[in-house]
């Protein structure tokens, strides 16, 4: 310490003299000895307002105009923050910057709906989301639908959801609102493009080679130094490097365009929006992409059998090497070498090597295709179909009767011929369209859970020696695949004989006789049952007459197609989608609605069209819509049949 001169101490001990020595300059005095950095203290600095020419310096004066900090013991109460800034959309006063999650219960619930989402970590003190909430875009469906099952929830964490959604559907509904529409229109803008991206997804890209999967990792909106805006992707691939698997990171950019663009036609877009093709051929044999829906039979044996193709592409395999037997031997699993309908259980390394394709037939297009086996799944058959056909009781009891023995191996009667006469053969007969004859055979499929082959008479030809051959193939194939068999409108094939038209009555001919050893279920149905040749009537064992509806029957109709409609609404509102319209007609609706001359096509029409225009509404379904449909239906110009 630097020793003062004697002139500044008036008198006193060492003690005295101490007291009278300037405290700050004292200080100073001492600090200055010290070794830079060495004080255990904080020493806080200010900025200072900027000048008038703009800048501004640190001071050691403290600010005077600081406000107090926003977020203390009181604030941190609530379940839920909101920090507001003012908003540049002319809709709204402000709008949210960021929101700060408080609530225990709330991010529980969120630890469970934002699950592995890249880059949040619920299981914070402090969890916090920045506008644009990038992550509640992404996972809204997975909010809603966790929201939805309130049984299973706490009262104070429903209550806590209810207040987070409504402040998430305040900022950004609309925003959800677009992503839904071009999940549904297949198309997005540039300015929305990070909302079909969701971090941790699969996406597809044509990089660095052909068309292959990666794995978002995130994104980012990008402005190069010469002005080039895109959308950067930072996506992980699985690659080797000669001694192990791992990660390799790839950026994939998306320049920007302008107005809308189809997603699947960008640089690259989410597995999502991929379409899901199977593969057939031309008749060179070349294979072709064709996109079908609905169900299909896995049948690799008939395929090579009855493709009309096959000859190009029929799997002729060799025989496993011995290579290939002591893969199966060695194998880890100690089940390998266990049989599976004859057949040997493949080993891992044979898993690797198997074709990711597998061949069948489309029910639908009526087609032997190509399947990739991941966008085959199984069936989910609807178990209240039969209970909603509108049929008398005793009939359908009688008909679920026939159908259920045959499945089980039929009943123990048989036809002097051994082999012969063991199907169950059902006509249903109407003279209008609509009343539920194909719905009869639909309906049973579903109930039995068998697939439902459909034909009609135009599927089999005109040739008589090209219907028997045809037929013959199908009736093989329906027994194959235990499955049943709906012949619609075979008027042509039940019609009496004539000397008139000796071909066709050699088709009804060919018809009988395979009808004869027909071993499964088979529905026909027909318009003229006055018709019908009178071998048929023998060969028949169940005959249904449908009558028009009734406006008992018809009612029940509107009412089945309305709980589907809107149990349809429910199943869309559950996924976060809410897209179909829900249905709101009360019984004296129905009551008038069910004294209008409609078959039950018609009615399915009618409400199907006044849904889609409720929807484009974004209405309930009501009555009004139903009228405006049907007053347009009354000015459909009528076909004059000569």
């Amino acid at each position: 310490m630097t020793k003062y001169p004697d002139s500044d101490i008036k008198s006193g001990s060492d003690t005295d003299k101490l007291q009278h020595v300037n405290p700050q300059r004292q200080d100073e005095t001492h600090k200055s000895n010290v070794h830079a950095g060495s004080l255990s203290d904080v020493k806080n600095i200010y900025r200072s307002p900027k000048d008038k020419d703009g800048v501004w310096t640190w001071v050691n004066k403290y600010p005077e105009d600081v406000e107090e900090a926003a977020e203390n013991e009181e604030t941190a109460q609530y379940a839920v923050l909101v920090r507001n800034i003012k908003s540049p959309d002319s809709r709204k006063k402000l709008e949210a910057h960021s929101i700060v999650i408080q609530s225990p219960w709330l991010k529980t619930a969120l630890g469970k709906i934002l699950k592995d989402y890249p880059g949040v970590a619920c299981e914070l003190e402090r969890l916090i989301f920045e506008a644009p909430f990038q992550p509640f875009v992404h996972r809204w469906k997975d909010f809603v639908m966790y929201r939805s099952e309130e049984a299973a929830l706490d009262d104070t964490t429903k209550e806590h959801l209810t207040i987070l959604y409504d402040i998430l559907l305040y900022e950004i509904g609309d925003s959800i609102k677009a992503f839904e529409d071009y999940v549904e229109k297949g198309v997005v803008t540039y300015e929305h493009l990070w909302m079909i991206f969701q971090p941790g997804s699969a996406i597809l890209a044509a990089y660095k080679g052909p068309l292959s999967a990666f794995e978002l990792h995130d994104i980012a909106y990008i402005e190069s130094q010469r002005c080039r805006k895109f959308l950067r992707l930072h996506s992980d691939c699985i690659d080797y490097d000669g001694k192990s698997f791992g990660r390799c990171r790839e950026t994939i950019d998306i320049l920007m365009f302008v107005g809308n663009k189809r997603i699947t036609e960008l640089p690259a877009y989410p597995l999502s929006f991929h379409p899901k093709p199977t593969i057939t051929w031309d008749h060179q044999g070349t294979e072709l992409p064709i996109e079908v829906s609905g169900r299909i039979i896995v049948d690799i044996a008939s395929i090579n059998r009855f493709s009309p193709i096959s000859i190009f592409r029929q799997r002729r395999l060799k025989e496993l090497t011995y290579r290939d037997q002591l893969y199966l031997i060695s194998d880890e699993q100690p089940r390998s070498t266990s049989k599976n309908n004859g057949l040997p259980k493949l080993s891992s390394y044979h898993h690797l090597l198997a074709r990711c394709r597998t061949g069948g037939y489309s029910l639908k297009l009526k087609k032997w295709l190509d399947f990739y086996i991941e966008q085959v799944g199984d069936i989910q058959f609807s178990d209240d179909a039969f209970d909603k056909l509108v049929l008398p009781d005793d009939q359908k009891e009688l008909i679920m009767a026939f159908s259920e023995s045959q499945l089980q191996g039929g009943c123990a009667f048989d036809d002097v011929i051994s082999g012969k006469g063991k199907g169950v053969i059902c006509l249903l007969s109407g003279s209008s369209p609509g009343v539920g004859k194909t719905l009869t055979a639909e309906a049973v499929a579903e109930n039995l859970r068998v697939p439902l082959h459909t034909l009609s008479s135009g599927d089999l030809g005109s040739d008589p020696h090209e219907v028997e051959h045809t037929l013959q193939g199908i009736l093989e194939l329906v027994a194959r695949w235990n499955a049943i068999l709906l012949l619609g409108e075979c008027d042509v094939f039940l019609e009496a004989r004539s000397s008139n038209d000796l071909a066709r009555d050699k088709v009804v001919s060919i018809f009988l006789r395979t009808l004869e050893y027909y071993e499964g279920i088979l529905f026909m149905t027909t318009n003229r049952v006055g018709n019908i040749d009178p071998a048929f009537q023998s060969r028949i064992h169940v005959s249904l007459e449908y009558p028009d509806l009734t406006p008992a029957s018809r009612r029940r109709v509107w009412e089945n197609f309305l709980a589907a409609a809107n149990a349809k609404a429910a199943s869309a509102l559950a996924r976060g989608g809410g897209a179909a319209a829900t249905v709101e007609l009360p019984d004296e609706d129905l009551d008038e609605l069910a004294t209008l001359d409609l078959n039950g096509r018609q009615i399915k029409n009618i409400l199907k069209t006044a849904q889609l225009l409720a929807s484009r509404k974004k209405e309930p379904l009501k009555r009004d819509f139903v009228d405006m449909i049907l007053a347009i239906e009354k000015r459909r110009p009528e076909v004059h049949h000569k």
